[in-house]
Parts: C-alpha cells; structure tokens; sequence
C-alpha cells in the first residue's frame, strides 16, 4: 500500500472511530452500524481497497455464527423463555439478596448460550416491568444484568461477538475454550454479587417481595420452547464434537424454522440486522486499516514492553486489552490486537486472556460494552444510571474479576 493509500486509511479509519463515539458523545447522529458502514464505504470509494478486496475482507464465519445464534434467541423469545424465567427467579427469590443473585446467575449462564447482546436486549424490558411492579429498586439489578451478560460471556465462543472472532482466528475448540474460560467467568460472577450486595445493602435489606407482585402472566408457547430448547442442546453437542460453529448455529436455527410453526418474518424481525451491518462493515474498515502496517510498526514498538517471559507478556496483554478495548471499542480491539499474538511465546494462551479481558472490560465503564448501553437505554423512564452512576461499581468490578481471570488462567496454564 502506497504513501496515499496508507494515509487514507488511517484517516478513513480515525474518522469511523470518531463517528461510532460520537453518536454516544452526542456530536454527530450517526448511529454505529451506519458510521461503520459509511467507513466501509470510504475504504473502497477512496481506492484504499478494490471492492473485491472489501468483501473478501468480511468474516463470514463470525456474521453466520452470530446469525445462527439470533435466530435461535428469538425463538426462545416467542415462544415465552425469557417472561417465564423472569418471572421464575423473581418469585422463588424470597429476598432481594437472593434475588440478586439468581438475576447474575441467570443473566451470566443465558450470555454464555446466547449472544450477550441479545439476553440484555429481551430480558431486560421484563425485568423492569416486574420490578417497577413490585416496587424493586432498579440500579442495583439492572448493573447486575448488564455486568454479569458481560462475564458469562467471556466463557464460550458463542457468547459475544469478539470471542467468535477468536474462535475463528485462533482455531481453539469450543470445549477446550470453555474449560479455561468459565472458572474466570464463575469467579467474575461471584466478585460481582459481592460487591454489588455490598455496595447495595442498605437498599437490598429494605426490600419486601411479593409474589403477586412479580406475576407476569406471560402465555408459554410448551412445544415452541422444548423444541427451540432440544435443538439449542443438538447445536451444543455439535460445539463440543468440534463441528463448524458458524453452520452448526445457523442449521440449528434452520430446523427450528422449519419445524416452528411460526411466521418466519416475525423471528427474522427480531434479529438484530444492525449489529450484523455493524460488524460486516467493521470489518472492512480495520482491515484497510491493518493494511497501512501501521499496527504492526505499533506492535514493535511495545513489544520490549511487553517482556520476554509468558507471565509478563500475560499481564501486560491483559491490561493493554482493558485500555484498548474501552479506547477503541472491544470488535475493533480485536481485529488489531489478533495480529499481534504469534510474535508471543504462547500464542493460544494469549487469544484467551483477549478472549477474558476484552469482554471483562465492557464492565469498566457505561460507554464500555453494547450489553450496557441496551440495559439502560431499555429502563430509561424507570431508573437513570449515569456514567459515574455506572462507573462506581464497574471499575472495581472489572479490575477485580480481570485480575482473578487472568490469575486463574495462568494458574491453569
């Protein structure tokens, strides 16, 4: 790539980042999909890339994978899953530190099956509902649901757009993904109920709940849902035995539409198209922007930085993800950083501390994982959490788990 193209790029690239910060800044309109798009678009209008080179730039595998998993959340919506499980835990709960718990439990467990994004985004209007019923406080469930999404996450290669990627890049199966991953995820999970009950416990101990209160009386499609959750267990066991992940989600997603009995242009309508737009033309962008080798001469600068044993390197990767995941936003983070990890000593080691601190580091801030941004935007009206609202408990939450993680991976390395 010339002097010209190069310089491009890079501007192509700042120019995108600033656009899908600043909606959330609320400098420019622009939502994210449409500023990552219009980037994708400069790249190749501006001769930076040939649109054969654009497209070829895509990871499809990930965009399936992430599609195949949707479709499957949506069934699981229409068919009543995500009403009757909130309203199950609420019920059963007795007490609100109980109820805290099962809401991190819940939340944690449905992100590792699910994508993240997409628990937060079904789960968390029924939430509000019933505990605006039942005279709950919000803040402190509504930080558990959106944290815990984050860190049950972190333990599977279907649980959040990055670690898909990983999955993908790294070529780590999903069985051995999952046994390193979830004792950081169940211990992140622990950390987080601790502190919030803590931080929470003059609000939590003056808390009645009533069942009547917490009824949603949501109706149960039963065939839909042991259908929709036989598959999800096939798919599973498709994961565990090695399969392409991608086409495993997406035949997964195929037989429950065949066999549904629902209209397919109601569950497609519940795919959420714009993180698929988002990631497809993100993708374009970070890689005319890896073209420059402008990250590479990045990496070579930090790489005496980084040390020259696997402990170093682990620590120093893991606290460069947390600034660079909330700098640049975790999908972009990982797209460059990946390119970097085969110059390490242990190279499938490193793909799960970015796999672990990328995702953890949604926690530090509101701005930090798309999982929180939904959560708030969805109670708005109900309960305002504000940046320092938030930050309070993500910051301790994320440098904690993020240090147990890291620490337990190495452990177990």
């Amino acid at each position: 790539m010339g002097a010209r193209e190069s310089f491009l790029a890079t501007a192509i690239f700042l120019l995108t980042y600033l656009l899908i910060s600043g909606r959330r800044l609320k400098i420019l309109p622009l939502y994210r999909p449409a500023a990552a798009l219009l980037g994708a678009v400069l790249m190749v209008t501006a001769g930076v890339m040939t649109p054969e080179e654009s497209y070829r730039a895509v990871d499809y595998d990930t965009l399936v994978l992430l599609l195949g998993m949707m479709v499957l959340a949506a069934y699981l919506d229409l068919a009543g899953f995500f009403s009757r499980a909130a309203e199950w835990i609420l019920i059963r709960a007795g007490t609100a530190e109980r109820l805290l718990r099962w809401v991190i439990l819940t939340s944690g467990a449905l992100s590792a099956l699910l994508v993240n994004d997409t628990v937060c985004l079904m789960f968390t209007p029924l939430l509000v509902a019933v505990l605006v019923r039942g005279g709950l406080p919000l803040p402190p469930f509504l930080l558990a649901l959106a944290m815990s999404a984050n860190i049950g996450s972190a333990c599977t290669l279907v649980g959040n757009p990055q670690n898909m990627i990983i999955g993908h890049r790294s070529g780590i199966g999903f069985a051995e993904f999952f046994v390193s991953l979830a004792p950081a995820s169940v211990l992140g999970l622990g950390v987080l109920y601790l502190l919030l009950r803590w931080g929470y416990r003059a609000e939590l101990r003056a808390v009645v709940i009533r069942p009547a209160d917490t009824e949603l009386r949501a109706p149960t499609d039963r065939r839909l849902l042991a259908l929709t959750f036989g598959v999800l267990g096939l798919v599973t066991l498709g994961f565990l035995a090695g399969t392409n992940l991608a086409w495993t989600a997406l035949a997964g997603g195929a037989v429950v539409m065949v066999l549904g009995r629902r209209d397919t242009h109601e569950v497609l309508k519940r795919v959420d198209w714009h993180l698929m737009v988002f990631f497809a033309a993100l993708f374009i962008v970070v890689h005319g922007f890896n073209e420059t080798g402008l990250p590479d001469r990045l990496f070579e600068a930090l790489r005496p930085w980084f040390g020259t044993n696997v402990t170093a390197q682990t620590w120093n990767l893991a606290w460069l993800s947390v600034v660079g995941s909330n700098v640049f936003s975790n999908v972009p983070y990982v797209l460059v950083a990946g390119k970097w990890l085969g110059s390490l000593l242990e190279p499938e080691l490193m793909w799960k501390v970015l796999a672990l601190t990328t995702t953890f580091a949604g926690n530090l801030t509101l701005l930090g994982s798309v999982a929180n941004l939904i959560v708030v935007e969805s109670a708005r009206g109900h309960a305002e959490i504000g940046f320092w609202d938030y930050a309070r408990y993500g910051i301790p939450v994320t440098l904690s788990s993020t240090a147990i993680g890291v620490a337990v991976l190495l452990w177990m390395h």
